[in-house]
């Protein structure tokens, strides 16, 4: 029973980095495409929903939401909070889950740069005892 257990956490980390990269590269991807059009690449970023910039959002996507709200939420779920402009995961699997201050929920801030936004864990988060980002 226990192996099945780990095995579900493995996968549940897998969907998670899965959606992380995708909207890493939904970053990328806006980025090229203001960069086409002539907009001024040199300007910082306007950081909206990162979520909107997917060709279709992952069906375990609830919407905008502040931390006291998605802590209430269905665990295996994201959020966007656009206060903080974090994308938030609440762990279906929370007995993998470890994060320094307690939190029950993995959060990751988009932030300007150069470039390409950047997605970015607030804290350093384990998976499974491995840092999660």
């Amino acid at each position: 029973f226990r192996s099945v257990r780990v095995v579900q956490a493995q996968a549940e980390l897998a969907t998670i980095q899965s959606t992380l990269g995708a909207l890493r590269t939904a970053f990328v991807i806006d980025h090229l495409h203001q960069s086409i059009a002539n907009v001024n690449s040199a300007a910082a970023p306007r950081i909206t929903n990162p979520f909107d910039l997917l060709q279709r959002r992952p069906a375990n996507y609830l919407g905008e939401m502040n931390p006291t709200q998605a802590r209430d939420a269905v665990p295996g779920n994201w959020v966007f909070d656009p206060d903080c402009v974090c994308v938030g995961y609440l762990p279906l699997h929370d007995q993998w889950f470890e994060a320094p201050d307690g939190d029950t929920l993995a959060w990751f801030r988009i932030t300007g740069a150069p470039g390409p936004l950047q997605i970015t864990a607030k804290q350093r988060y384990l998976w499974q005892g491995n840092p999660l980002n």
